[in-house]
């Protein structure tokens, strides 16, 4: 019988980070350990076997395991997932690779195209045809099915089937026969029907979706089924729980069945725990900000939630390119990621003559040059050492030295020698170089919302965050940078304080005045108890669950829609003006200005199920609180600003440093996964959750 701790899990491209909570003692220990990358499945192990030990308990008594992974994602970009065969209605075998017909940069005369997962000799037609209004033009050729599925598996030796008709969103009788039949054919054959992947208008957007579950379903199989079978081999008797793209957690049968859907559940994990502290701190407006050691990524979070967004392309040609990806339609947190990480390599340009930062990484092998693992080209967490903004001794707590000669080494032979500059002059530049990178990217994702910096606080969170974080906050303009214990592995703590929830969504296109409210009230029904369903698998108290409607609509002849909140769940005509209004208002809110006289049409209709995500207790009485600020000084070192030079920064113990302790910057605070660091002119304070909150000049 598995006991009440519950462990997160966040396996980064360089770290893996650990969260356990044990509610019965109120007490949260945290962990980090390189990641392995051959399989990320022993980094959890070994991390998560630590942790217990620390905590003097045995993995019996674990609740849970949820986790977040970049597996998924990793494998669209290096395009190592399944052989995936396609079938399509007759007509419309090539319409993944035409896709939309427009080129995402007008210019390029050489411009690559990404490539479609299933390539054309494996994408096969059969003849059946639905109208857009559900009706059934030509019905579906068994037959021909039949022989189109012997000839993807036996002669093309597929490992995974997607399976996406005309307007199945509309009329998926016919996806579902052809499922069955594939289904008693090839009993073990993995299968994803666009229907049931992503039951969306826009064929090609829905066709890609499905190709992709596909193209992953026998990886994330595998992986999932070894990391089950290595927790049971460890005495693990809880269950093992999965972050979505959205936020919410799901099942590791949901999972298997659908892992288009964890694409982004490692980013996600961060949003989730800024949206927590945000919560906590009664901030109504805040920029989560999480630097890991591949990337960055930033969040706006209004009202304690992250901002959703039901689009996602993956594996873009150029990777911070719109439109160079493939579209996949899923819920996901929306966030700009940024190819700005404590491992982002740094160089200079040899055509430019300029440094440039990113967006590659030296990820965990072989690792940035001071962890001395056959590292060899500066990256920013070298620069990092160099200025002084990390102590060589005193990194993953101690448990592993950094190496600051043999990083003043590859300055001196590289960059400081290209533009003539001293080591430590050249690393800061490295950093601004980063920094201006993120506030660059972080400007222009809050200029299309119509956001301005200035409104909000920063949470910061990840290794690199808190040391990032006063410097990016200053280029943005942003007075107020918080940073909670444990920022280092916070993505973690982002799984446990997740909700179990699910977005569905079904397309029905209609203009207001013409709605039928009853065919509209049963898609709700449908999308309310699927959703029950899943929760309640998920471990959610029935009583508990919450449904949140809502549509995405936009004025006729527009090319996008946007989200509109519902009055409720069932719905009649005595609703149109509510539902009116609510169009204007989302409509204004993100462009300024209403067109009152023109048409509205609905496209899709969507439900939000969420069950309360379980409480964990920050702060509290402690040691630390009866000790003094004078105890938990560590001494002085030496850190290179920007404009200050070199200055003599008192370095602060973060767990011994009590609540309601003051101080002012220069300033760095350590802890055993990332370091603070703030500059002169900066106040600190530790507030009742010990986080340490900056007051920017």
């Amino acid at each position: 019988m598995a006991g009440n701790a519950r462990v997160g899990v966040d396996v980064g491209g360089t770290f893996t980070d650990l969260v356990l909570h044990d509610p019965c003692g109120n007490r949260v220990l945290t962990g980090k350990l390189l990641t392995t990358p051959e399989d990320p499945s022993i980094a959890i192990i070994n991390g998560t076997a630590r942790l217990l030990q620390e905590a003097g308990m045995a993995p019996g008594d674990v609740h849970s395991l949820v986790h977040g992974t970049t597996l998924v994602s990793n494998a669209i970009i290096e395009r190592t997932g399944a052989r995936v065969g396609l079938l399509t209605t007759e007509g419309f075998r090539d319409s993944i690779e035409i896709g939309r017909e427009t080129r995402y940069d007008l210019y390029d005369l050489f411009l690559e195209p990404s490539r479609p997962l299933v390539p054309r000799f494996r994408r096969l037609e059969v003849p059946e045809r639905v109208s857009a209004e559900g009706e059934v033009l030509l019905s579906l050729d068994e037959e021909a099915l039949a022989a189109a599925l012997r000839r993807l598996v036996e002669g093309e030796g597929i490992e995974a089937l997607a399976i996406a008709f005309m307007h199945s969103y509309r009329m998926p009788a016919h996806e579902r026969r052809a499922g069955e039949i594939a289904r008693a054919l090839y009993p073990h054959l993995p299968l994803s029907l666009s229907a049931e992947v992503a039951p969306e208008i826009r064929e090609f957007e829905r066709s890609s979706t499905a190709c992709a579950n596909a193209y992953v379903q026998p990886l994330a199989q595998r992986y999932l089924d070894r990391l089950e079978g290595s927790l049971a081999a460890i005495g693990f008797a809880g269950r093992v729980y999965i972050m979505l793209s959205g936020g919410g957690i799901t099942t590791v049968r949901e999972a298997k069945e659908f892992p288009i859907r964890m694409i982004e559940s490692g980013p996600a994990a961060g949003a989730m725990a800024a949206s927590f502290l945000a919560r906590l701190c009664g901030l109504d407006r805040v920029l989560s900000f999480d630097m890991g050691g591949t990337t960055a990524k930033m969040c706006l979070i209004e009202g304690g939630e992250p901002h959703h967004k039901f689009e996602f392309e993956a594996g873009r040609v150029r990777r911070f390119q719109k439109g160079s990806g493939l579209p996949l339609k899923l819920s996901a947190v929306d966030m700009i990621e940024i190819g700005a990480g404590g491992g982002s390599l740094a160089a200079v340009d040899p055509g430019s003559g300029l440094v440039k930062v990113g967006p590659r990484s030296a990820g965990a092998r072989p690792g940035p040059v001071c962890y001395g693992l056959g590292g060899v080209q500066p990256t920013v967490t070298d620069a990092d050492l160099l200025t002084g903004r990390l102590d060589p001794f005193y990194f993953l707590g101690g448990e592993m030295e950094l190496d600051p000669g043999r990083v003043k080494t590859a300055f001196s032979e590289t960059i400081a020698k290209e533009i003539a500059l001293a080591p430590e002059e050249a690393a800061l530049g490295v950093e601004r170089i980063v920094d201006e990178t993120m506030a660059a990217a972080t400007r222009l994702h809050l200029a299309e919302k119509g956001k301005d910096p200035r409104g909000y606080a920063m949470v910061a969170l990840g290794g690199a965050g808190p040391v990032h974080a006063c410097a990016l906050a200053n280029l943005l303009k942003i007075r107020k940078v918080v940073v909670p214990l444990g920022a280092g592995v916070a993505s973690a703590l982002g799984f446990l304080v997740a909700p179990p929830a699910i977005d569905m969504v079904r397309s029905y296109v209609a203009r207001l005045e013409t709605l039928d409210f009853e065919r509209i009230n049963g898609l709700f029904a449908e999308m309310r108890e699927e959703g029950w369903r899943l929760l309640t698998e998920a471990g959610a108290g029935p009583a508990e669950i919450a449904f949140r409607p809502s549509a995405e609509m936009r004025h006729l002849g527009q090319g996008f829609e946007i989200p509109v909140l519902l009055p409720g769940l069932v719905l009649s005509p005595s609703d149109l003006p509510a539902i009116r209004e609510a169009f204007f208002a989302s409509y204004r809110a993100r462009f300024t200005r209403i067109m009152e006289e023109s048409p509205i049409e609905v496209l899709s209709w969507r439900l939000q199920c969420a069950a309360p995500a379980r409480d964990i207790r920050l702060g509290g009485p402690g040691g630390a609180e009866s000790a003094g600020l004078e105890r938990a000084k560590r001494g002085l070192r030496k850190v290179l600003f920007e404009s200050e030079g070199w200055q003599d920064c008192a370095v602060y113990d973060r767990y011994a440093l009590p609540v309601g302790a003051r101080f002012e910057g220069p300033a760095a605070i350590e802890e055993r996964e990332s370091t603070c660091i703030v500059g002169p002119g900066g106040v600190v304070s530790v507030d009742a959750l010990r986080n340490l909150v900056i007051e920017l000049p």
